[in-house]
């Protein structure tokens, strides 16, 4: 089985049921992976907007069938090495943006987002493989 980690972005969009036709039809065959970031992220966006609980159980229930990648020692290593290199070559990176690379990079698994200017740092100088998405548009 091939394997893709959804941006937040990506993922939102899923979830929401908009993802462009061709974008859904480029990640469709894989299993899709979420980064306990990205997990995150989306929670505090229902508890943010004090989602009801059925919506609150339809997001809990598409979160769970997804694969999720967890902080453990070699993700947080990671980070603070793509951080640190950031740093000395001027580059400071969002943190969310640089732990969801550390899962990438640790699992050896490709990023797919809509914010490839986010994530081009970490390809040129850490071997991030980005997922290409066109929005259809």
């Amino acid at each position: 089985m091939d394997y893709v980690v959804l941006d937040t972005d990506v993922a939102s969009l899923s979830f929401r049921r908009r993802l462009p036709a061709p974008v859904m039809a480029s990640i469709a065959p894989r299993l899709w992976c979420l980064s306990f970031v990205t997990v995150g992220e989306m929670t505090q966006w229902a508890s943010l907007r004090s989602w009801s609980s059925r919506n609150q159980g339809a997001l809990d229930a598409w979160l769970s069938d997804r694969v999720f990648l967890e902080a453990n020692r070699q993700v947080a290593r990671l980070w603070g090495h793509l951080s640190a290199d950031g740093r000395r070559r001027g580059r400071v990176h969002p943190v969310n943006d640089t732990w969801i690379a550390a899962c990438c990079l640790a699992e050896g698994l490709p990023l797919a987002t809509f914010n490839t200017k986010d994530f081009a740092d970490f390809a040129e100088h850490h071997g991030l493989t980005l997922v290409s998405l066109d929005r259809g548009h």
